[in-house]
């Protein structure tokens, strides 16, 4: 067994590998760029080496750097995570030449993969079902219309080389194909240095499924089952669960014998997944397949029983798999939902900065798990991607995992940034969702308009109000028992209260009751008992005998809640305070119509007009870098730009003025 990895990556995927070789008693070595100088990995590797700056290009890239790093620390193996160099079979014969151990497939699996043209025709000679579709390099938009044509619209044009929904467009006609062309391109060839695409038919009502499978080189290969990955946005995955809700039995015998398959034909060591796109037909076809672990593989190991970190490091030391496929079972329902640093409210846009809060909900053995490469006080960068943590939960039933998923959300905590939680929340209460009668494009088909507040409307206001009151009047209690004051000064606690939410009114009685409130509004009853203490971020307890967490903060005269993904400010206060203040003369709210703001911190790679351009709807205005994707700014009506605020290169906070328009 190995005495030391090093572990070439960086954020929660090297945390999580550090974790088992800990507990597997092998010492780990961190690699940081300069931006993560103080991240969670370093503090928690054995050592750790500096590899240069923070564009990942100059260090989780730069291969050179990264032997180097074997080199100094003595590592005697390297697990790559996923993303970087994990899936890059030049850079595991490097490592391999240095007397280094890759711990993942070796460099010809990788390779034959790694190609999705090249993988498309050995999955055909292996037997594996593939999508109708052109499998060869198209060389010019004129090509791609005609072959587009031929296999009939929709059809997806896919980079080669891509992965992570980068270079992958779906287009359903001639200029659609055209513009798919020529974007897929531009960005696989500025993510993967690699700019050949190819076509392929798109599956009406497509689930997006795959197989977990490990091999080893003695010639043993199993599956461990199927993940349903069919919640994505832009093609990248938000939420990911074990087993599926569409697949039967049959399907998934038939899917797990084809995904080993295809494994063996290449020879397979180590821990892969094979993708299949599934169709309301219930017919399948072979994706691609990742020659690493997966983000989402915490799904699978809370079903099965199994670390597969452990059982990657064990292969790669040369061990058998201490497991046939008759050993392998799965136990329950598991899901994951990923916490991004994107704001859900803004079309999902990238949110950076300083991590003010960070409580994750707390780890429960085999129920609740957290995966985080971050901490309190922490930087989410700009140069990396956005993920903060994946939280999986378990449960006997999907049921039961979806509701310990919806209060586990509740408890997560996250200030400083934006995050998806709100998104999550509202995913778990969604009537699809919880049916399973979801397909890859469900976030679309559920919200048509985008992702709006309305989405996230409280079904129990009530609930929200009482806690606010709640609150308040345990504060002004506490207030009327400090001592000192004057005679006949002191401060009465009331029992009538009216609290102010989203521009309505709730008239309430509070009762002081053994160990909380009894809060009436015109008849309904809210029953509150909890320890709560002023200051406490979770607000823990029962209203009317149901267990609640909810997260509340005072702002000001305002108290915050967030509950099920809503956030709601109240205000707390008696009759004639709340008759004062709508008395109140309202700020204006200033125009801000006539400018393109910016609607996330990046960097402004390209201004498309110039100051007296006229402009029409859906015309390019600018391109905005942020987490390695580029975001096109486009004009939402005609207009004519009177100035131009920022210039290409500049960095951009949000709402930071680009354009102003006449």
């Amino acid at each position: 067994m190995f005495k030391k990895i090093l572990i070439a990556n960086r954020g929660e995927i090297a945390c999580r590998v550090m974790r088992t070789a800990r507990r597997m008693g092998i010492a780990t070595v961190a690699v940081y760029s300069e931006a993560d100088r103080d991240a969670r990995h370093v503090t928690l590797a054995d050592e750790a080496v500096c590899i240069g700056a923070p564009p990942p290009r100059d260090s989780y890239l730069a291969a050179g750097r990264i032997l180097a790093a074997c080199r100094q620390s003595g590592a005697d193996a390297l697990h790559p995570g996923y993303g970087f160099l994990s899936e890059n079979a030049e850079f595991c014969k490097r490592i391999e030449a240095e007397g280094v151990v890759f711990i993942g497939p070796r460099a010809d699996s990788i390779e034959a993969m790694g190609d999705k043209i090249a993988s498309k025709k050995l999955a055909l000679a292996a037997g594996v079902n593939v999508i109708p579709g052109h499998n060869d390099t198209i060389a010019n938009p004129a090509q791609a219309v005609k072959i587009a044509r031929a296999v009939g619209y929709p059809v997806m044009i896919k980079a080669s080389a891509g992965g992570g929904g980068k270079g992958l467009r779906v287009a359903a006609n001639d200029a659609e194909c055209r513009e798919a062309y020529a974007a897929c391109r531009s960005e696989a060839l500025n993510a993967f240095g690699d700019d050949r695409v190819f076509i392929e038919k798109f599956i009406v009502d497509p689930r997006h499924i795959e197989i977990q499978v490990l091999g080893d080189a003695h010639g043993n290969v199993i599956h461990l089952g199927e993940r349903e990955c069919s919640i994505q946005r832009r093609h990248q995955k938000l939420a990911e669960e074990a087993p599926s809700p569409f697949l039967d039995a049959a399907m998934r015998k038939a899917m797990g014998e084809q995904a080993v398959a295809l494994a063996r034909a290449v020879r397979y060591q180590s821990a892969g997944t094979v993708e299949f796109v599934v169709g309301g037909d219930r017919r399948f076809y072979f994706l691609e397949m990742n020659t690493r672990l997966q983000v989402e593989h915490p799904v699978t190991e809370m079903v099965t029983g199994l670390d597969l970190v452990e059982l990657m490091i064990r292969v790669a030391a040369g061990e058998k798999l201490p497991h046939v496929q008759q050993d392998v079972t799965w136990r329950g329902w598991a899901i994951e939902c990923r916490i991004n640093a994107e704001d859900p409210l803004r079309g999902f846009l990238p949110s950076v900065g300083r991590l003010v809060k960070y409580l994750p909900p707390e780890e429960q053995g085999g129920a609740v798990r957290v995966d985080t490469g971050v901490f309190e006080g922490g930087e989410i960068p700009i140069h990396y991607d956005s993920l903060i943590a994946k939280l999986v939960c378990h449960g006997a039933t999907r049921d039961a995992a979806i509701a310990r998923m919806r209060d586990a959300l509740n408890a997560f905590v996250i200030r400083g940034v934006s995050s998806t939680i709100p998104f999550h929340a509202a995913l778990m209460q969604h009537p699809r969702f919880v049916a399973g009668a979801f397909n890859t494009g469900f976030i679309a088909e559920a919200f048509p308009q985008g992702f709006h507040a309305a989405d996230l409307a409280h079904d129990d206001p009530l609930l929200l109000v009482s806690v606010a009151a709640f609150a308040r009047v345990r504060y002004i209690t506490r207030a009327y028992k400090v001592s000192g004051q004057f005679n006949g000064r002191s401060r009465a606690v009331g029992r009538d209260w009216v609290v102010l939410m989203g521009g309505r009114h709730y008239a309430l009685q509070i009762t002081p009751t053994a160990g909380g409130y009894s809060i009436d509004c015109n008849g309904a009853t809210r029953e509150l008992i909890s320890g709560w203490k002023l200051g406490e971020l979770l607000f823990q307890g029962t209203c009317n005998g149901e267990r609640v967490c909810l997260q509340i903060e005072r702002r000001g005269l305002k108290y915050r809640i967030h509950h099920w993904g809503t956030q709601a400010d109240l205000m707390v206060m008696t009759g004639r305070d709340a008759h004062l203040l709508s008395l109140m003369p309202v700020k204006p709210v200033a125009d801000l119509s006539k400018f393109l703001l910016s609607p996330m911190p990046g960097l402004l790679a390209e201004i498309a007009v110039a100051a007296g351009q006229e402009v029409k709807t859906g015309e390019k205005l600018a391109v905005i870098e942020a987490m390695k994707m580029e975001n096109v700014l486009k004009a939402d009506h005609d207009c004519v730009v009177a100035e131009v605020l920022a210039k290409q290169g500049d960095g951009l906070a949000v709402d930071q003025p680009i354009l102003r328009f006449t």
